[in-house]
């Protein structure tokens, strides 16, 4: 007997909800459609992270720099930056040997720059802030 694909799948779709305990019905969300509500929650969530993440970023940044430069060097992030930001936190928040890693390299950094002078550490941050608060300029 050849078995097309969408009757395997329905299958499948049926076991699963007889295996499933809960009701179709109490399913929330503004369409009837589980995946879609759980698409648009997912997109949600990320749209406030990326929201708050900013605003925590110019929050730290904005009693040194001020409002304004402190929005540019946020703006200017390049994708190099953000994919290692996404990168390590993903990382961290996989599994516990990720989180041992990565809080490990971040232990490591810091006790690293608390060796180096404080005067030295400040000018090679606004060095570097200021060179990306004005981007291609």
């Amino acid at each position: 007997m050849v078995r097309n694909v969408s009757t395997v799948g329905a299958e499948a779709v049926a076991k699963a909800r007889r295996e499933t305990p809960g009701s179709p019905e109490n399913m929330p969300g503004p369409t009837h459609n589980p995946a879609t509500n759980l698409m648009m929650a997912d997109v949600a969530i990320r749209a406030g992270s990326y929201v708050v993440r900013r605003a925590i970023e110019k929050g730290m940044l904005r009693g040194r720099y001020g409002k304004s430069t402190a929005h540019q060097i946020v703006k200017n992030k390049t994708i190099g930056q953000t994919l290692i930001s996404f990168g390590l936190a993903r990382l961290a928040t996989r599994n516990l040997p990720g989180a041992m890693i990565v809080g490990g390299g971040a232990l490591a950094k810091t006790l690293y720059d608390r060796r180096q002078s404080k005067k030295g550490q400040r000018r090679e941050g606004d060095r570097d802030l200021i060179e990306q608060a004005h981007g291609d300029d």
